[in-house]
């Protein structure tokens, strides 16, 4: 009978290309952990693997692993809606340096053979950019929502990544939905709002980068 459960097991994961559904998992720490996501290989679907930190004096951390490796905290997950928020990069600013923490990695990237994406309600602000994104559709005006960000949230701060050229954008359909991009001869720091309405004063705007995922099958 256990050999035929097993058998049984193989052949699914040959099929579909990846281990079955489990149960929920454990919480980490006091924060649930809705199905489908997995912290670890005895529960939930492989292929929404998060990760549990428990580091923070047992007090749980959930997070969600890019492509290249960068860990981002999960500020919330919305199992209705299948939508989830993780933290944007910490702000590294260094004397002349402005900088996100994922600069190394070139920003955010998403495995395009996981289930995720990012979501259109994220508005990109960009940092410390090369004119090169003068001649882009991003809005790099005066009027920009980067520079709202730059003269309010930054004031007082230090201002490596207060001055020179910054612009935003909307993610939507038409961009690539993996990759939040920084780097050399770009723009070398980002943050993100979710679902921002133009009528928020700053002080509200909900800094996060939501992701969508699709069901299991």
């Amino acid at each position: 009978m256990v050999l035929t459960f097993f058998v049984l097991m193989l052949m699914n994961i040959i099929k579909t290309g990846h281990v079955s559904a489990l149960g929920s998992c454990p919480k980490c720490g006091n924060v649930e952990v809705p199905y489908p996501f997995s912290t670890d290989d005895t529960c939930g679907d492989s292929r929404y693997k998060i990760y549990c930190n428990n580091s923070n004096n047992g007090n749980g951390i959930l997070e969600f692993k890019s492509a290249e490796g960068f860990y981002y905290k999960i500020l919330s997950i919305d199992p209705s809606a299948q939508r989830l928020i993780i933290s944007p990069p910490d702000l590294v600013q260094d004397g002349d340096t402005c900088q996100t923490s994922d600069f190394s990695l070139e920003g955010l990237r998403l495995d395009e053979h996981l289930p995720f994406n990012v979501s259109t309600r994220n508005t990109v602000i960009l940092l410390n950019c090369s004119d090169n994104l003068l001649r882009s559709p991003l809005n790099c005006t005066s009027n920009s929502l980067c520079r709202v960000f730059q003269d309010k949230m930054l004031e007082g701060k230090n201002n490596a990544c207060k001055g020179g050229l910054c612009c935003h954008y909307l993610k939507d359909s038409h961009m690539t939905s993996y990759v939040i991009r920084v780097r050399v001869g770009g723009c070398t720091a980002y943050t993100s709002v979710v679902d921002i309405r133009p009528e928020d004063p700053v002080e509200k705007w909900s800094y996060g980068i939501e992701l969508q995922w699709l069901p299991p099958n």
